[in-house]
């Protein structure tokens, strides 16, 4: 080995955090110790390995070719990660970038190594991690929109059936009467009935409209938007003149979901005295449009975020799709919903 000086800053190097080494003749003249460490040798061990001994077999050839790339001044440096084959014959990865120089006359690589391999496996962890939460998230979509769906049918079935049932009767108690006294008591009893009856409708409507499952995300807009307005003296108007792509049940619901928390967003936060919903489907992607003219709402927090807002983007991407805003033309925002028509094969 070259003696203490024929390598300059010895002393830097040596105590390093970062790998560095030497290679010539794809051996390896010099390694610090930490290099050395990253792969469970000591310098000395290290100290004219083949190339090949320090990198793992999937590896070897293409860590040999960038080697001779360098040396044959192809490239004078290249930065890569490669995988390290440690003593005990488990993977390193190793985020490493080498340089031509010459050394003892000739041609060597020198180059610097640091073990990623720990933030490889935590960046894995993480990826896994959200995977796994919007796993749960689309699963919890699911389970919600069944759900929905039964205690919908519940109502309007058994209770919409119960309250029907008793307004008969009522109305049969009416028509047997004389009492002027009892005649105002059934009257009133008729009226709350109905309204309960009204109530019900309306609950079970917004558990799960009727106009989804039997008549189509359009129609199903059409009736939403409808009362939204009503309700919140808001003018709206659906765009979707040219939109006749059919959707599954699944994706058709989330697109429905989204708008429908849209809404519910511009009541609370925006201030709006006007809303237009686009739908339109282009090249195999739905592309749904809801801008208002209010405050806009990345206002709703520091962040421009809010847990609606987050669950309409979870929702889409759920379906592979994507939720984003911009500012709308006429001051407020304008969301925009891009889901493929159809599920990736």
């Amino acid at each position: 080995m070259e003696n203490a000086y024929a390598i300059p800053f010895r002393g830097i190097v040596e105590q390093s955090l970062a790998g560095m080494y030497v290679i010539q003749d794809e051996v390896f003249q010099y390694v610090n110790a930490t290099f050395a460490g990253m792969l469970g040798y000591t310098a000395e061990e290290m100290t004219g390995m083949h190339l090949r001994q320090a990198v793992y077999p999937e590896m070897q050839e293409a860590t040999i070719a960038n080697f001779h790339r360098r040396i044959s001044g192809e490239v004078p440096s290249i930065r890569y990660t490669t995988m390290g084959w440690h003593r005990n014959r488990e993977p390193v990865y190793l985020d490493v970038h080498g340089s031509s120089v010459i050394y003892r006359g000739r041609p060597a690589v020198v180059g610097v190594g640091v073990n990623i391999t720990e933030q490889l496996q935590q960046q894995e962890a993480l990826r896994l991690s959200r995977e796994r939460l919007r796993e749960l998230a689309a699963y919890i979509n699911t389970v919600r929109e069944e759900q929905r769906a039964r205690i919908a049918r519940e109502l309007h079935d058994v209770v919409g059936g119960m309250l029907t049932s008793m307004k008969l009767d009522i109305q049969r108690v009416q028509r047997r009467t004389e009492d002027p006294e009892l005649k105002l008591i059934v009257s009133d009893l008729l009226l709350l009935a109905q309204e309960s009856i009204d109530s019900v409708r309306t609950i079970s409507e917004d558990l799960r409209p009727g106009a989804l499952d039997h008549l189509g995300l359009h129609a199903a807009l059409q009736a939403v938007l409808r009362q939204f307005s009503e309700r919140i003296e808001v003018a709206c108007e659906l765009h979707a003149e040219d939109f006749d792509a059919q959707l599954s049940q699944p994706r058709a619901t989330a697109v429905y979901r989204i708008c429908q928390e849209a809404l519910t967003n511009i009541a609370r936060h925006a201030g709006a005295t006007q809303v237009h919903l686009r739908l339109a489907g282009v090249d195999g992607w739905l592309q749904v449009e809801i801008e208002d003219n209010g405050r806009g709402l990345a206002s709703l927090t520091p962040t421009g975020k809010s847990i609606g807002l987050v669950s309409m983007a979870e929702r889409a991407r759920e379906f592979g799709g994507s939720l984003n805003s911009r500012p709308g033309a006429a001051g407020g925002t304008c969301l925009i919903l891009r889901l493929p028509l159809e599920d990736a094969p």
